[in-house]
């Protein structure tokens, strides 16, 4: 329950839909019981006959107690017949029974909008704080978890959870209270009949508890199959032409259709339970309407004194089974909050899971970068893996710094530490006097512009993903960033120009010319600082001009830190640092390098400079 109530949260205001909602629903429940209550009068004037026999006394009778429902019944019934006739009476009647009905279906009409806007205000509000969550999270959990997990966690989880918590918010109190009017009205109907009724009912519910009660761990086997299945699906998608390539079609296939068959079994599993329990509801109710039956008409037959006429019996019989159906929805309303309160539960963890950068309390925001950068003795590790030793060196304002060294010396992790997709273990780095920690996230990544190897592209037109992260830029911002990136005149080249949609990733596009992109839309945020990391190492020689070139245009004028392996992109680099196993060996320009014959000189030599 402490799981359930948390996701209630997410309601709030739920006064603003509660208020109303337990308004308009009790009003629909008092009609919707009127409704079937009002059967026994009617039934009474059918079957009234001659008003000139015993009705005509019975008119003249003591008016009974309203909680003798029958007599009551009879009593107004006799009265309203002796005074008018049973032609106007039965008028009366059914004008008083089609009124309930209207005013019961609109209140019913009204309560089911209420409880739909509840739904829909949750929905907005739990996916938004896990997705909000999402985006704040580092860097290390995305390389733990898979994609299509948090995928499925963001859309069907939470869509679960709509469906089934806050759907069973409306049975937990609109299928009581109906539960609550049907028994109180069998009981003011025939005390001793209801009784007997009430022995039967507890019967029927113990065998369909029995039935739902392993549903919450399938549900969650369930969730976790399809985590599974969407996770195979993405890496299917995202790594198709390595997949043709190695011919892997077959066990990427497989690996689908295992998990897809495992995820199907599971769900007629939890299908048969589910149905079974209508089935068996509704044998169990006819049967105890049959036991009912019998009983009602001994007391009838033999003329108990428990009061029970004909018309009663049957008025009592329609309300009696319609009591099966809130009982049910109560039973179903249980079974599917187990699969609301897993869903939840994995949606909840998505949302407790705390990004471990946060800004401080006292964090400042800086607007103007004026120095440089300096890292002081900064250490890093993944877990028990040391990747950066005591790393201390400077990068003035205006230079430009190469990191070179052999594969897994740190070069990239070095970089991901400025704006602070990771925080180091030990040390600082300090932009101008201001400790990063220091800083606002927003206000510290406002300053730095980064160029992947991989150009992370979106579905959408070359102009929209020039202007990323800058909505407001105009087409001649747009058209100015994309010249300086040489991009502008392959852009003019395209059917539709810069309203061209690129395709998912960029695919309609080759990778020079998506690197160029890229590099417009870090030309347009006009960042001091500027982060590349191997942003020609993918290319062919006649791009990676193109693309150097459009990076010597992004460089200018800005502090810059490189990642590249080949020597045209860092031989004119201010300061080359030299990274191996975690620790600087060696600093200087191209030539005092060279002239110092050590690890960079035969890097050179080799010509394997690689992140």
């Amino acid at each position: 329950m402490k799981t359930y109530f948390r996701l209630l949260s997410y309601a709030k205001p739920i006064e603003k839909f509660a208020i109303p909602y337990i308004i308009v629903t009790l009003l629909a429940i008092i009609f919707n019981t009127l409704n079937l209550t009002l059967l026994v009068p009617l039934l009474q004037t059918l079957f009234s006959g001659d008003k000139t026999t015993a009705i005509a006394k019975a008119s003249t009778a003591t008016k009974p107690a309203l909680t003798d429902l029958t007599a009551t019944f009879n009593y107004y019934i006799h009265y309203m017949i002796d005074h008018y006739t049973a032609w106007a009476t039965l008028q009366y009647v059914c004008a008083i029974l089609v009124t309930s009905v209207i005013l019961s279906n609109l209140f019913r009409y009204a309560s089911q909008r209420i409880m739909e806007n509840l739904r829909v205000h949750t929905l907005l509000n739990l996916r938004k704080a896990v997705f909000d969550n999402v985006m704040d999270l580092h860097l290390g959990y995305f390389n733990n978890e898979r994609k299509g997990d948090i995928i499925s966690k963001v859309a069907s989880d939470v869509q679960v959870v709509q469906f089934s918590v806050t759907g069973t918010l409306q049975v937990v109190f609109k299928e009581p209270v109906q539960l609550i009017f049907y028994i109180v009205t069998l009981f003011l109907i025939s005390t001793q009949l209801t009784v007997y009724s009430l022995l039967v009912i507890p019967i029927s519910a113990f065998i369909i508890s029995r039935i739902v009660k392993r549903l919450k761990s399938q549900a969650i086997a369930a969730q976790n199959s399809y985590a599974n299945m969407i996770s195979y699906l993405d890496e299917a998608l995202s790594g198709i032409k390595i997949i043709k390539s190695f011919n892997a079609s077959t066990f990427i296939k497989n690996r689908f259709n295992q998990e897809n068959k495992r995820y199907s079994s599971i769900s007629r599993s939890m299908a048969k339970r589910q149905q079974l329990a209508s089935p068996v509801s509704e044998t169990l109710g006819v049967a105890m309407i049959a036991c009912i039956v019998l009983y009602g008409g001994y007391l009838i037959l033999h003329n108990d004194s428990s009061g029970l006429n004909g018309a009663a019996f049957i008025g009592y019989i329609a309300l009696f089974s319609q009591v099966t159906r809130p009982a049910k929805a109560i039973s179903d309303a249980f079974s599917n909050i187990h699969s609301g309160i897993a869903a939840g539960e994995r949606v909840l963890a998505l949302i407790d899971e705390k990004p471990l950068i946060e800004d401080a309390a006292d964090a400042i925001a800086i607007t103007e970068f004026k120095e440089g950068i300096h890292f002081k003795n900064v250490s890093f590790a993944y877990g028990e893996k040391n990747v950066l030793s005591e790393i201390n060196f400077s990068v003035p304002k205006g230079n430009t710094i190469a990191l070179v060294g052999p594969s897994g010396g740190g070069k990239s992790t070095l970089m991901d530490l400025i704006p602070r997709f990771i925080d180091p273990n030990s040390g600082a780095i300090f932009i101008d006097d201001n400790n990063i920690k220091h800083i606002t996230a927003h206000s510290l990544r406002s300053l730095i512009g980064l160029v992947n190897q991989e150009s992370i592209l979106f579905n959408d037109t070359i102009f929209n993903n020039i202007a990323f992260g800058k909505p407001d830029a105009t087409m001649e911002q747009v058209e100015a960033a994309a010249r300086i990136a040489n991009a502008h005149n392959f852009i003019l080249d395209t059917d539709q120009g810069y309203n061209t949609n690129i395709g998912d990733r960029g695919t309609k596009l080759s990778g020079g010319q998506r690197q160029r992109i890229c590099i417009a839309r870090a030309v347009l945020a006009n960042p001091p600082i500027m982060l590349l990391d191997e942003a020609t190492s993918a290319l062919d020689t006649e791009s990676e001009k193109l693309v150097q070139d459009a990076l010597n245009n992004l460089m200018k004028n800005r502090t810059s830190l490189i990642i590249a392996h080949r020597l045209s992109t860092i031989q004119n680099a201010d300061t080359i640092v030299v990274l191996e196993e975690g620790g600087i060996v060696e600093q200087g320009n191209h030539q005092q390098l060279m002239a110092a014959n050590g690890l960079y000189r035969r890097l050179i030599d080799m010509q394997t400079f690689t992140s």
